[in-house]
């Protein structure tokens, strides 16, 4: 398989790495970002609409600019490696996909131009508090009333929902809390009487919040997709959001590394610079190595994140997810034990790139889940 970007990938590449380097070239401009009300300046997100960030995934003739998983990797690692604090992930990756891929064409064309021009803002809400890792396992109802439906429940750690102006919820409109069949998707304007969004920092220093629902009113048009058969989609938004944060990590890593290498060449003891001790030397590739295979598998998932089979699809991003988890782990730990003290420091960028890796870790699923996954499947299927 040939790895290679091509020239409109490399263009893209150079485009999302210089905007994010002008933009976040030092911890004082992320953080000041990151004070912001949203968690984010609104001005920045305004220019990756300007750059097409923001339609990126969406297809042409629905407005958008019919980038596929490889442009989404490149720009999420290149938003990765700097810290962006914008709701790509939540927004555009994972409320996106669910548009992108279970939306009527009434749909697509009333919330797509919005997004790719920066006006409009989606989140997704799935998760709840008993359900851990289990995708399937969904507690709030939708009842049909009248000729439209009544959605009461909760859903907590919704990555970016106080920045979103329509939020995608999955609730169940038949069988039991644990059932795979009976869930379905809507799409709930963020100022719908009802809903209660409770918004808070993430130790990342990102954003979530926890939803309740009590009593929220749909019309019947807020269905998205097919009534009862939403568990498809949602399995397809969360392996791409897999893939996605697999390659943010990558990202992270490689900013970490670069950091810590450079540390090791100007830290001096004993009257020479620490770097030119091998053991750390030894550290510091052994770093590298742990990014590496990250990136093969970032890479890995990517080229199967799209794939409609969840029988194929479902174990290659668990695997990359078990592989990034880990190489995370690594890097990070190895990134504080060479740094020192400075090295979990708030005032130092590379303790907040360590506090992404941590985050990134137990997100979609810890690694004990994915390897169950893994071990379910019996094998991986292949990228080629």
């Amino acid at each position: 398989m040939d790895f290679d970007l091509t020239d409109e990938q490399n263009l893209l590449k150079d485009s999302v790495s210089r905007w994010a380097s002008d933009r976040y070239g030092s911890l004082e401009r992320i953080e000041a970002a990151r004070r912001k009300p949203l968690g984010f300046d609104e001005a920045a997100w305004t220019e990756l609409a300007e750059l097409g960030l923001l339609g990126l995934p969406f297809a042409e003739e629905d407005g958008g600019f019919g980038g596929g998983p490889v442009e989404t990797m490149i720009a999420v690692e290149a938003l990765g490696r700097h810290l962006a604090p914008e709701p790509y992930l939540a927004s555009v990756v994972l409320g996106g996909t669910a548009l992108r891929l279970a939306g009527s064409a009434a749909q697509k064309a009333a919330l797509i131009p919005g997004l790719v021009e920066g006006r409009h803002r989606l989140a997704f809400a799935h998760g709840e508090r008993q359900a851990r890792y289990d995708r399937f396992d969904v507690a709030t109802t939708a009842r049909r009333e009248g000729d439209g439906f009544v959605l009461d429940g909760a859903k907590c750690v919704v990555l970016n929902a106080d920045a979103a102006h329509t939020l995608v919820v999955s609730a169940r409109t038949a069988g039991g809390r644990r059932d795979a069949d009976g869930i379905s998707l809507f799409l709930v304007p963020a100022d719908a009487p009802g809903l209660t969004v409770t918004a808070y920092p993430t130790q990342d220093g990102g954003r979530a919040a926890d939803l309740t629902l009590a009593g929220v009113t749909l019309p019947s048009d807020a269905l998205l997709g097919q009534a009862d058969a939403g568990l498809p989609v949602i399995e397809r938004v969360l392996d791409g959001g897999i893939a996605a944060v697999s390659a943010e990590a990558v990202g992270v890593m490689e900013a970490l590394h670069t950091l810590t290498v450079d540390y090791l060449k100007t830290r001096k003891q004993f009257g020479t610079a620490i770097g030119g001790f091998q053991v750390l030397q030894h550290r510091a590739v052994d770093m590298f190595v742990a990014l590496e295979q990250a990136r093969s598998m970032a890479l890995y998932a990517t080229m199967m994140a799209a794939g409609d089979d969840a029988a194929e699809r479902g174990p290659a991003v668990s695997a990359a997810k078990v592989q990034v988890n880990r190489s995370a782990r690594s890097v990070g730990q190895e990134a504080v034990q060479l740094h020192g003290g400075i090295g979990m420091t708030l005032e130092y960028l590379g303790a907040h790139l360590f506090r992404r890796l941590t985050a990134i870790e137990v997100l979609f699923g810890d690694t004990p889940t994915h390897l169950r996954r893994v071990s379910d499947a019996g094998a991986l299927p292949s990228a080629a």
